[in-house]
């Protein structure tokens, strides 16, 4: 799957939620939409994102930006790792790996000298008419939300 970019329609999707209900791209239409693809749950990288983006929260919903984190742990993983870290954010589950694909994150990587396939820690920005307006890809976490931020409330 080739690498979506800038100015690419954002590819729809449906997906079950932390809370037991489900989110739908399309029903975000009219606001500006960050999506985070990260690995999995509980693991450091993924729980310092989303523990930045917690606590920068408060400023995305004042702008009235939707912050959404995915990854192809189950619902369940995600409400465990919500409540275990106070996570103020939507986490939605991707266990059939869909929507990571449609949006080219699905990605060989390698660890201790091993391939295997997994989620590239990537993040778009998705303007209010459902257009990717800055991609982030392969995201290293230090500073990460509040760049992503700045890039938001600016555009």
């Amino acid at each position: 799957m080739a690498k979506l970019e800038a100015g690419a329609k954002a590819p729809e999707f449906r997906l079950p939620t932390d809370d037991g209900g489900e989110i739908r791209l399309a029903d975000l239409r009219g606001k500006k939409v960050v999506l985070y693809f990260y690995p999995k749950d509980d693991t450091s990288g993924c729980t310092m994102e989303a523990k930045d983006f917690t606590r920068l929260a408060p400023d995305f919903r004042s702008r009235g930006i939707a912050v959404i984190g995915v990854s192809p742990d189950s619902a369940q993983s995600h409400r465990k790792f919500k409540d275990k870290y106070a996570l103020d954010l939507v986490l939605a589950a991707d266990d059939a790996k869909k929507v990571v694909q449609d949006y080219g994150v699905w990605a060989e990587k390698s660890m201790y000298g091993r391939n295997y396939m997994g989620v590239e820690r990537t993040t778009f920005l998705i303007d209010a008419d459902g257009r990717i307006e800055r991609v982030w890809p392969k995201v290293k976490v230090a500073g990460h939300a509040e760049e992503v931020l700045a890039a938001a409330s600016a555009a």
